[in-house]
């Protein structure tokens, strides 16, 4: 593991403040957080996207908030240091401020996170409020919010228009002033990001939200190339790890297709003494 020290919730702060983009990334399990850590990124999110990239869903609402714990445990002995945020998966927090703060609570006590993470606007600032004052940091999520994309007509970009833009801009101020400690833009204008930005005295992270904000995250799945059904516009792909993978199985089942592997050096053997001792034992049975 790395050496550096525990991000804390003053260092990301300090960071905005001197204008040093905050680099944040979604990732699941052990290994990727494992590579995020030598890595040395800033905020770590245990997205509720898992529920496409990592269990086959076409969605995120089936994700439980059992499935978002054994993940986020996952993540956070690979990665000591991130400030780990835990996504609150469909349903977790919109029934009740009681079950928001009991499910938040659950982030924290059962897999060490840092903070969570919920969707929404003005409409759930009741709820922030009720997180927070339970003493668990929030980010807030706005513009495009997968729990709701049913009635946002789809995955795609949101505040295109001036209407639209203010909404944006008000949801976020609103989020600010229930006490949220960051607010995640997604697909939202560059400008409107831009103008959420100037406003904030938090910071603002862009997901496919342009360049303006104090930070910006991307997939691991996306940027990697290993999530099959699509790849979003707003992620850059800087290896294609996916390829090299596929590859890789393919020539496993060519070479024992045609008894390549394994090789010798690949399996044990027996001492011939110990072999014979066996084959005495075995005829003394017959």
């Amino acid at each position: 593991m790395t050496d550096r020290k525990k991000v804390t919730l003053p260092m990301l702060f300090d960071k905005m403040a001197k204008g040093i983009p905050l680099t944040m990334i979604t990732c699941y399990d052990f290994p990727m957080a494992y590579l995020v850590e030598q890595a040395g990124l800033d905020i770590v999110l245990v997205g509720d996207s898992l529920g496409m990239t990592m269990l086959g869903y076409d969605s995120t609402l089936p994700v439980t908030m059992d499935d978002m714990i054994r993940h986020a445990q996952a993540v956070r002995r690979g990665t000591p240091n991130s400030w780990l945020i835990g996504d609150m998966p469909y349903m977790s927090y919109q029934p009740s401020d009681e079950t928001a703060v009991r499910c938040a609570g659950r982030f924290m006590a059962e897999a060490a996170c840092d903070g969570i993470k919920l969707e929404g606007g003005q409409e759930i600032t009741p709820r922030v409020r009720a997180i927070v004052a339970a003493g668990i940091p929030v980010m807030g999520h706005l513009g495009l919010t997968p729990q709701s994309v049913s009635s946002l007509g789809g995955f795609r970009l949101q505040g295109k228009s001036g209407k639209q833009a203010k909404k944006i801009v008000d949801d976020a101020r609103a989020l600010e002033d229930a006490g949220a400690m960051a607010i995640l833009l997604e697909l939202v204008p560059d400008r409107v990001s831009q103008v959420i930005t100037e406003r904030a005295s938090i910071p603002i992270i862009s997901l496919g939200s342009g360049p303006h904000a104090h930070g910006q995250l991307l997939i691991f799945h996306d940027m990697f190339g290993l999530y099959p059904k699509f790849t979003p516009k707003m992620a850059k792909r800087y290896a294609d790890a996916g390829k090299v993978i596929g590859d890789g199985l393919k020539q496993y089942v060519a070479e024992v297709t045609s008894k390549v592997f394994p090789e010798p050096e690949r399996y044990f053997g027996i001492k011939d003494e110990e072999y014979e001792e066996l084959m005495r034992l075995l005829a003394q049975e017959g």
